[in-house]
């Protein structure tokens, strides 16, 4: 037995977007979210499916933490000697801006703070002729 519908190649339909006139063999099916819907669009009006909207559908695994972490053997503390100076530590560098806290005369438990600003003025000549 054949099959039972007519092939269809020379019949015409209507864009259910624009209602324009086109060969049914020119439509395609509209797809929603990775749905395919039984709307039958001309090629002008046919979009193809929004990846923005599958956001939710799938799984997302973001891990942040390390399982089973260990501390950081290359680490040393930093001291200071009794002329008031940077030992030396394996992490030596400070940043900052308008530093809180930091070694006073008053409290020396405190991180010693040895930010300075050092500043230059130059001249500059301007000659013109």
């Amino acid at each position: 037995m054949g099959n039972r519908f007519a092939s269809g190649k020379n019949s015409i339909a209507m864009c259910e977007k624009c209602g324009q006139q086109f060969k049914l063999t020119a439509l395609k099916k509209e797809v929603i979210k990775t749905k395919v819907y039984n709307l039958l669009v001309c090629s002008e009006c046919w979009d193809p499916d929004q990846p923005q909207l599958q956001l939710g559908m799938y799984p997302v695994d973001d891990p942040q933490a390390v399982r089973e972490p260990r501390r950081d053997s290359t680490y040393y503390t930093a001291g200071v000697n009794t002329a008031g100076n940077p030992t030396g530590g394996s992490r030596e560098i400070q940043w900052g801006w308008a530093p809180v806290g930091g070694a006073s005369g008053v409290d020396t438990s405190l991180t010693p703070n040895y930010l300075v600003a050092t500043a230059y003025v130059g001249t500059v000549t301007v000659t013109v002729n």
